[in-house]
């Protein structure tokens, strides 16, 4: 069976703007979607980590996927479903499969801790119920709970369950973790990472995608940094990320979160701020990002 297309190379995870109401800037929403699609990512990531979905209404999700989805055209949108209650996230589910979304991206969001098999009869409700496809969405350093080999195996034997986002252990790590679960998962079954900063030697070695924070705002140098890498040139893949290792030093110390608000306001794009009690960067923080911007040439 052919891999989807949402869950190979460039999924760009772009922020989501609102005010400080938790209403959506529609308009700078689509304004971001349409830079992806204009630069041809080959997935768009809406109301991922970077995209606050937690912070977010029911109806202001719905907001911004009905902004995102015309502008986004013939490029698949992921959307993050995820919610503390599974019938909550359900009606997430059931909102992006209507608004014509190609698939979900659900975390096990909890806040008292989750048992595996709590974890996989909430996937497969959600599933089940909403009718829309869904990648798993392991986040640990968020959610505090890591999807082992064993409880992907289960949840990639669902029909439904079509992929799974990985954080990018550090390397050498990633050709382990993405050895584990290929031989897991049934053949074809897409593996893909995020972690901007850790994810080329795990493209290098096979990873399918690259779940990005960067290419939520700078597309083309993420897409070269993924061809790269895909197409078996890891000397140029390395050397375009050892070139971004100052973009990386900002993620690792401020968050790749606020790093990303304070530079789509740095260029233009727009002036909202993450949601409280998230605070934007102070001015010191935020002329380091500037800098860094304009040293690498990233616009």
């Amino acid at each position: 069976m052919p891999m989807p297309t949402q869950f190979k190379g460039l999924s760009a995870f772009p922020i989501t703007p609102a005010d400080p109401k938790g209403r959506v800037d529609t308009a700078a929403v689509e304004k971001l979607v349409g830079r992806l699609a204009a630069a041809k990512v080959d997935s768009i990531g809406l109301l991922g980590s970077t995209g606050t979905y937690a912070y977010l209404s029911r109806a202001e999700r719905r907001r911004a996927l009905d902004a995102a989805l015309p502008v986004a055209g013939d490029v698949p949108v992921l959307v993050g479903v995820g919610a503390l209650r599974t019938d909550e996230a359900v009606k997430l589910a059931q909102d992006a499969k209507a608004a014509g979304a190609a698939a979900g991206l659900l975390a096990a969001v909890s806040y008292t801790p989750l048992t595996e098999d709590e974890v996989y009869e909430h996937f497969v409700t959600v599933q089940r119920e909403s009718g829309l496809p869904l990648c798993i969405y392991d986040n640990p350093g968020t959610t505090h709970f890591r999807f082992t080999p064993e409880l992907v195996r289960r949840l990639s034997r669902h029909e439904g369950i079509v992929g799974v986002k990985s954080p990018s252990p550090e390397a050498p790590g990633g050709t382990a973790h993405l050895a584990a679960l290929r031989a897991v998962v049934p053949e074809g079954f897409p593996l893909g990472y995020s972690g901007d900063w850790n994810v080329t030697e795990v493209l290098i070695a096979g990873g399918d995608a690259w779940f990005s924070v960067m290419g939520g705002l700078f597309p083309h140098t993420a897409l070269a940094l993924t061809r790269a890498a895909q197409g078996g040139d890891a000397t140029e893949a390395r050397a375009l990320n050892a070139r971004l290792e100052p973009l990386w030093a900002l993620f690792r110390e401020l968050s790749s979160l606020r790093v990303m608000y304070a530079a789509a306001g740095i260029l233009g794009l727009t002036q909202a701020e993450p949601p409280r009690p998230i605070l934007p960067l102070g001015e010191s923080a935020r002329a380091r990002v500037a800098e860094t911007l304009k040293a690498l040439n990233l616009s």
